[in-house]
């Protein structure tokens, strides 16, 4: 397993990649409209942000199986996404992908790196706490104005002791 530099041939795996994303976020928040229709395609507008140079691939006999970028902000910047093909999870690539990604953000001065999964992915957070993300710096609270639909918000997250649903 290799870690490189993205490439222009990377683009149709990376979409495919980021499909798998969308979809797992669809699971966890039992909601088939995220991503629309093609959310494959939306790994295009993350490229167009966050160039090519800020993302990198994991190859394993010759096929893209990960990638990570980064979103660089001087002295911050932030993972997002990670995402390792859901056949190879649990190998190591992911932590190899994010150690990628802290030695290129030390090399940019960045001082502040961040990542942001979302509350229900028990995993990520999981994950990330075991790559040495333990330092927490903002939470983000906020209040849903639209329509609830039954089990759209979970219960049984507490911090200094107030009960929030997630």
């Amino acid at each position: 397993m290799v870690i490189r530099g993205y490439k222009s041939s990377d683009l149709e795996a990376c979409r495919n990649l980021w499909a798998e994303m969308t979809q797992r976020h669809r699971e966890i928040y039992d909601d088939s409209s995220i991503g629309g229709d093609d959310p494959g395609l939306e790994f295009d507008g993350h490229l167009s942000q966050v160039g090519p140079a800020l993302i990198w691939v994991a190859e394993a006999d010759q096929e893209v199986v990960g990638f990570v970028s980064l979103i660089h902000k001087g002295e911050e910047a932030e993972i997002e996404p990670i995402v390792v093909r859901s056949d190879v999870r649990g190998g190591g690539i992911g932590y190899q992908l994010v150690d990628h990604a802290v030695d290129e953000a030390g090399k940019l001065g960045v001082l502040c790196l961040s990542v942001n999964p979302v509350a229900r992915n028990e995993a990520a957070i999981s994950f990330f706490y075991d790559a040495g993300f333990r330092k927490m710096g903002h939470i983000q609270l906020f209040k849903w104005l639209g329509d609830s639909f039954p089990g759209q918000w979970k219960e049984g997250l507490e911090m200094y002791g107030k009960s929030f649903e997630y």
